[in-house]
């Protein structure tokens, strides 16, 4: 992709921006798809790429939209090691952004929990 921050920042609400260009983390249970659970797929908010099909999507109790998987490709995975913790940060295969996180505690036969941060995701419906 050849965008750059100019043109994400011209693209993106603040908060989009921090969330998905600075690694930042929007508050738990405020997001606008926590609660979307109409069929579909949800699409990165900084370039539309395709990441996660609804009927992957599970109410995890956390505050922020969760799936047990990612659509074959569209994600990347990275260490992150801030704020004290090991983590493996979810980012945009096609952008770069970032979305969120990935644990290895969801209730599905994946044993994945993608928590992904509502500000990150479009819904587009089928």
């Amino acid at each position: 992709m050849n965008k750059d921050e100019t043109d994400f920042r011209a693209k993106l609400t603040p908060e989009q921006y921090r969330v998905l260009r600075e690694k930042g983390t929007e508050r738990p249970f405020t997001g606008e798809h926590l609660d979307t659970h109409e069929a579909g797929k949800f699409t990165c908010a900084a370039c539309g790429n395709q990441l996660f099909a609804s009927d992957t999507k599970f109410d995890s109790g956390t505050g922020w939209p969760s799936f047990d998987q990612a659509l074959p490709g569209a994600v990347a995975y990275h260490t992150d090691i801030s704020h004290g913790m090991v983590r493996t940060e979810v980012t945009c295969a096609n952008c770069g952004s970032h979305l969120g996180h990935v644990f290895d505690d969801g209730p599905t036969g994946t044993g994945k929990r993608y928590c992904i941060n509502s500000v990150c995701l479009n819904h587009k419906p089928e």
